[in-house]
């Protein structure tokens, strides 16, 4: 095997095991605020920028559809998916804003938001959790290095150790993966069969 692959793996194992030892708690507490959150009829909002997006929509993906179990929807909107609202809000009010104006026009008190930032510190993520914790909803983040600015701001920090953006996404991938399969088991899995 070629050793910049091994070292890749290597690198790899090394994070998910950081992820167990030091996150696992606060994963629970995730999971315990998401169905909270879902059993009062409350909803989840996520955002991201580039492959954070991507990992947004995943996460918002099998919250609405399902991870393991046939079950019913739950409600989870991406902040990152409507080309419309953030080429508006970019071009009107700036790339900032993109996320900060939805979370004022969609979220509730009692919301959860979760903002996924590699490096901790996106501004447009940092200002939608801001406003959104001034509203009353719970916010949380899935960051990475030290956490940046908005480890300080959000209520729940998951933040994945390391510094190297490609393994700090592996971490966010397994977390989210986690957290669906926990919320899931919570809400529906007395209830319903595995397919």
């Amino acid at each position: 095997m070629n050793e910049r692959m091994k070292a890749a793996f290597l690198s790899h194992r090394e994070v998910m095991e950081a992820l167990e030892r030091e996150l696992g708690p606060k994963m629970i507490q995730v999971t315990d605020l998401l169905v909270d959150t879902f059993r009062n009829g409350k909803k989840l909002l996520v955002m991201g920028n580039g492959g954070s997006a991507a990992d947004a929509q995943h996460l918002a993906g099998e919250i609405v559809g399902r991870f393991r179990l046939e079950r019913r929807g739950l409600p989870a909107i991406a902040l990152s998916t409507d080309s419309s609202i953030l080429t508006a809000v970019g071009n009107d009010y700036g790339f900032e804003a993109i996320f900060s104006r939805q979370v004022e026009a969609l979220a509730q008190e009692g919301d959860v938001v979760i903002g996924i930032s590699t490096s901790g510190s996106s501004p447009n993520v940092l200002s939608a959790l801001r406003l959104a914790r001034e509203m009353g909803c719970r916010t949380v983040g899935l960051l990475g290095k030290d956490g940046g600015s908005i480890r300080e701001m959000v209520d729940i920090d998951l933040t994945v150790p390391g510094q190297d953006t490609p393994r700090i996404q592996e971490g966010h991938i397994t977390i989210i993966h986690i957290l669906c399969e926990l919320v899931e088991q919570a809400l529906f899995g007395e209830k319903k069969h595995e397919i």
